[in-house]
């Protein structure tokens, strides 16, 4: 299986990459293809709603800059893995900001699956992400829902946390 993981969070070592990477080693220990992007440090403008894609376009985004990198993964891929830091009882602007750019290229014919990583300091904070992912995105898109995966506090980067994103990984089958 083809999997798109859109990594939302600006720290490299931070808990959110750490519950990607046991994720990730899961699915490839499992003879899943991964393709991972942190898109914190890719510069990805938001969506100007001005549907140049669905106009003079034929799909494509006016806007050229480092989505270009990702559309052929979100195209091809049968999941997609969106994971981020909860900031203010959401993703992470950045995350946000390529989600809503998919907009030009509608519901990928591939994707079938979807899976959300949450991390933060606090308990109770998940509700707004999660509302977005399943109302704007799993609805929206049709897709199946593998998931909710959240972490916080003492939580973070502990062995039985990044096990279970392990785990979840490991048995998602090729």
């Amino acid at each position: 299986m083809k999997i798109l993981v859109l990594n939302g969070s600006p720290r490299p070592k931070g808990n959110t990459a750490a519950m990607v990477d046991a994720f990730i080693r899961g699915a490839k220990d499992a003879g899943n293809q991964i393709d991972v992007f942190s898109v914190c440090h890719m510069k990805i403008a938001g969506c100007l709603g001005c549907e140049y894609c669905h106009t003079k376009g034929n799909g494509n985004c006016i806007q050229e800059d480092d989505m270009q990198k990702i559309y052929p993964h979100f195209e091809q891929a049968d999941m997609i893995v969106l994971a981020s830091p909860v900031y203010y009882l959401h993703i992470s602007g950045q995350l946000q900001c390529a989600i809503t750019r998919t907009y030009n290229i509608g519901i990928p014919k591939n994707l079938k699956k979807a899976a959300l990583i949450l991390s933060s300091g606090a308990d109770d904070v998940y509700d707004g992400a999660v509302y977005s992912y399943h109302y704007g995105f799993i609805e929206y898109m049709k897709l199946q829902d593998l998931g909710v995966f959240t972490a916080y506090g003492e939580q973070n980067k502990s062995a039985e946390k990044l096990d279970e994103l392990y785990q979840f990984g490991r048995s998602l089958t090729a």
